[in-house]
């Protein structure tokens, strides 16, 4: 086998292979969970604690009522529910009975949810009461047959769900009417309180555990199959790489990021499983308030978010004020987009926090690289392999011709627990999957890197985001970094325009930090400083704020030249 040079990277104690794999599911830790310490804090939700075994109950009985409802083995249910406590009872039951949980965004629209509602088939729709219009607007269109809903208040400390019953639930439309039929959670649970599910309706470390919505390559959203084996692969190898930073049973792990991104339903939440760590649930990453609240009551040791959290979290006045207590945590992990030099400086330098960036796909369960937590972080990489995950670069128009250290091309994943394929896609249709001559199935990104001598990879651009002017070469990426080293810029993000005279050109798009008003001929003059002259953007726009997706990645393609510069 050729020398893997990102091993000798390896913190001390981290294996270069986790094989062989047990042969369970994340059903069987929970269970031995349930067994060794039942009153211990599995997930930790506005100051409530929900125990494993009152996670292990109410999943039992929500099991009950799903055999009820004639869903069994192969079935597929959707919740359309943010970080809360229920996402976990009806996954846990889904599992119970040998069914798919598909989860997907809250915030999505009836329309949003119809397609992939139709594409996997689902039965069941569970839904927070706040999202009851879209889901019943999405069941016309689909004709699924069964919704339950479920309100946020239910797993609330009692003072807290008195306040949020009085002040805020209708205010906040959390109050719903059920229609048609439609049942509210806590009563199937009471109606099937006691119920056991038989053994024999498990699901099997084979099967199908999750449908993940995913636009792979082509950006449109298709069902990701991930089997209950890859989940176990993907904690064992994060629960190596973390080490002592998550001490079984007592290490808290913080989850702002949504559980249908695959950073928290694949990489988290088979970490903490396995390990019995308790979960700090936060569902809803942009209030902030509650963000810097759940650091300062649970203590994380564990911290996951994205660039743009990390941002917000630099501006939040008792950050600023130095007023947060971050030494709990013992590394801050960020991915699902590029984070940027000044970024991590800046946060590194208010928290004091470790803070590692990891790169992956949803279609590889986190099985690509990260940072070593001890070892050397080179500003700009997203690190090295996981134990058992492999990178190669290959030419982006010749796929066969695998390149040398240094050169960019397009970056291949493998490691044992990537996607089986895409749900319901006809064989032969996926480009992003590709089995090699010795069965190995490696995974085609479509973004665009480099490894060095270490091991290290490094991540260009996208593909499809490339800026071609006037013949020349430029990544968006390349001009963000700039820009953000600016003192007066909060968040950037370009993307290119057509333009007549050089086929394209670069246009960033600029949100101002507080009480800064910098001008657009000042950010030029930056660029120049800092960039060869044919990658200075041609164009700012200034902005309030980014487009974003749900976990905070800047939506480059609805980045345009409508809104004013702010006053």
């Amino acid at each position: 086998m050729t020398a893997l040079p990102w091993l000798s990277q390896y913190d001390p104690g981290v294996p270069a292979s986790l094989e062989p794999y047990p042969d369970r599911t994340l059903l069987d830790y929970f269970q031995d969970g349930v067994a060794a310490r039942p009153s211990a804090p599995a997930l930790l939700f506005k100051g409530a604690r929900i125990s494993w075994r009152r996670l292990a109950e109410d999943s039992d009985a929500f099991a009950g009522a799903l055999a009820a409802m004639g869903i069994g083995r192969g079935d597929r249910v959707a919740v359309v529910l943010p970080n809360v406590p229920q996402f976990f009872v009806v996954e846990l039951a889904c599992w119970k009975v040998g069914a798919i949980l598909v989860p997907l965004n809250p915030i999505y629209t009836a329309e949003e949810l119809s397609g992939p509602l139709r594409t996997t088939g689902a039965k069941l729709v569970v839904t927070l009461s706040t999202f009851y219009a879209a889901v019943k607007g999405a069941q016309r269109e689909v004709g699924f047959p069964h919704v339950v809903l479920t309100s946020v208040k239910e797993h609330l400390p009692a003072l807290l769900r008195l306040v949020f019953t009085v002040a805020l639930e209708k205010k906040g439309g959390h109050r719903a009417e059920a229609r048609d039929g439609d049942r509210w959670l806590p009563a199937l649970l009471a109606a099937h309180r006691g119920h056991r599910p038989p053994a024999a309706a498990r699901a099997t470390p084979d099967d199908d555990a999750l449908f993940l919505m995913s636009g792979g390559t082509t950006g449109t959203p298709k069902a990701v199959r991930i089997h209950h084996g890859g989940l176990i692969r993907t904690g064992l190898q994060v629960r190596a790489w973390l080490q002592d930073s998550l001490p079984e049973w007592d290490g808290v792990y913080c989850l702002p990021l949504p559980m249908f991104h695959s950073y928290g339903a694949c990489g988290v939440q088979s970490a903490c499983f396995l390990g019995h760590n308790p979960i700090a649930l936060i569902p809803n990453p942009r209030d902030l308030g509650d963000v810097v609240r759940t650091i300062e009551r649970e203590r994380p040791a564990v911290f996951c978010g994205v660039p743009t959290l990390y941002n917000a979290l630099l501006n939040h006045p008792r950050v600023v004020a130095r007023k947060v207590d971050f030494r709990s945590m013992k590394a801050c992990v960020s991915g699902a987009a590029p984070l940027l030099e000044e970024t991590h400086t800046r946060f590194t330098a208010v928290t004091g926090a470790r803070v590692i960036e990891g790169y992956a796909l949803t279609e590889s369960l986190l099985a690509a690289t990260i940072w070593p937590l001890r070892g050397t972080a080179k500003i700009g990489s997203v690190g090295v392999p996981l134990p058992d995950c492999r990178v190669r670069i290959v030419d982006a128009d010749d796929p066969s011709r695998e390149l040398p250290t240094g050169e960019v091309g397009e970056i291949l994943l493998t490691g044992p627990q990537v996607m089986r394929g895409y749900f319901n896609a006809p064989e032969g249709t996926d480009p992003m999957r590709v089995v090699h001559a010795d069965g190995s199935v490696w995974l085609h990104t479509a973004d665009l890197g480099y490894l060095d001598a270490d091991g290290y990879l490094f991540i260009v651009d996208r593909k499809k985001d490339l800026i071609k002017m006037s013949g020349m070469q430029v990544w968006p990426r390349e001009i963000e970094e700039a820009l953000a080293k600016h003192p007066a810029v909060a968040e950037v993000g370009v993307r290119g325009f057509p333009d007549p005279a050089r086929g394209e050109v670069a246009v960033a798009f600029v949100v101002p930090r507080p009480g800064k008003l910098p001008t657009p001929e000042e950010l030029r003059a930056w660029c120049k400083e800092h960039l060869a002259p044919f990658k200075v953007p041609a164009r700012i726009a200034f902005k309030t704020e980014l487009p974003k997706s749900m976990i905070g990645k800047v939506l480059r393609r609805l980045l345009v030249e409508d809104t004013p510069r702010p006053a």
